[in-house]
């Protein structure tokens, strides 16, 4: 029995939020983010409107840069409250079509239609009813991704984006996926496409021509996730999420002690892109951040920050762990381990926010 999974992703959230209720910021840009002070900013662009992204501005860009890109751009604070509330709104029409709901963040949730529909015809006329009561109640739009697992549907709402659907039968997965850039296989960053790239494997085409028990020799279990997702075999349940583990940490010791920063940064990047493979597939967001570190003398510090808010974001945790390891630039010794925890989970349910907009100067 073929599964039927959709997974909703709303398009530029906030700033198509901030359109809807003033109409004369239509086909402006909007930038949501930190006050650009003409150039002189601190902070980053949380989100923006497809018309700003013309310009090259994108999520987590720093305000100066985007101001420097788009000066005419219509600039924005963050509305925390209202973006919530808009959430709920749209949350609660996806979920009236199936009891199985996962929200994964404020602006995207995946349903599973499995026992609404025979079909993908079927499916895909559930997925055009949900963004059309979702556009005329909630005066936004939303784009689609509908297959037979979660990691397909996922980057299939990318694939017609904005406002568009795309389906993707078991039998189209390997079409579909072949010519696409590996870093679109979820889990797979900027650090980790490195170690594919090493092997040659640039495309998921490329990955899907290599046996798995070859991808498990290269890259352990990392190599088993990517090769179960290409090939369609993702058998994650729709599901909220449960109880039980509330942290996960990861630690490397180097070869040898070091004070060198492109080496340290290196392995914090490694250690921050391996915890949030994981995260990522069990869709767990968190609150504090933890930095570790061990000098040659033995001598261990953690230094944490915690967040008003949920979020499972790489780029925020490394900003974060880089100004915590900041205290100790100025020590002589030489480094021995650094390590990185995340910890305070909750319910993706419970989620009001998990982007950079509350990390906004």
């Amino acid at each position: 029995m073929n599964s039927f999974i959709l997974h909703l992703d709303l398009d530029a959230f906030f700033a198509a939020v901030e359109v809807r209720d003033n109409p004369a910021l239509k086909n402006k840009p909007v930038i949501i983010g930190a006050d650009p002070k003409e150039g002189e900013g601190r902070g980053v662009v949380a989100t923006c409107n497809y018309e700003a992204r013309e310009y090259g501005l994108h999520s987590a860009l720093p305000i100066s840069h985007a101001y420097r890109l788009c000066p005419h751009g219509v600039y924005l604070r963050p509305n925390h409250k209202k973006y919530t509330q808009v959430s709920k709104e749209v949350m609660n029409i996806i979920n009236s079509y199936s009891d199985k709901f996962q929200q994964v963040s404020i602006d995207e949730a995946y349903v599973d239609i499995s026992e609404k529909c025979n079909n993908f015809n079927e499916a895909k006329n559930i997925a055009n009813s949900i963004k059309e009561n979702v556009e005329l109640k909630i005066g936004i739009t939303l784009s689609v991704g509908c297959s037979s697992t979660k990691s397909i549907a996922k980057i299939a709402s990318d694939f017609n984006k904005p406002n568009g659907i795309c389906v993707v039968p078991p039998e189209g997965i390997k079409d579909f996926l072949k010519d696409m850039d590996i870093i679109k296989i979820p889990g797979v960053g900027k650090v980790t496409k490195k170690h594919f790239y090493k092997y040659g494997i640039r495309t998921i085409g490329d990955l899907m021509e290599i046996p798995l028990h070859k991808l498990i020799k290269i890259f352990g279990k990392h190599g088993k996730w990517v090769w179960k997702v290409v090939n369609g075999l993702d058998k994650r349940k729709v599901k909220e999420f449960g109880d039980g583990r509330k942290s996960i940490s990861k630690e490397r010791t180097f070869y040898q002690d070091t004070k060198q920063f492109d080496l340290i940064l290196e392995k914090l990047e490694e250690i921050n892109d391996k915890i949030h493979n994981k995260l990522i597939k069990e869709n767990i967001s968190y609150r504090t951040i933890t930095l570790k570190i061990r000098f040659e003398d033995f001598e261990t510090f953690t230094r944490s920050k915690s967040i008003s808010y949920p979020i499972c974001d790489k780029s925020k945790v490394l900003e974060i762990v880089l100004d915590l390891y900041n205290e100790f630039t100025k020590q002589d010794a030489k480094i021995r381990l650094i390590g990185i925890k995340l910890s305070n989970f909750e319910r993706t349910s419970k989620i009001k926010q998990a982007t950079l907009m509350n990390y906004i100067y």
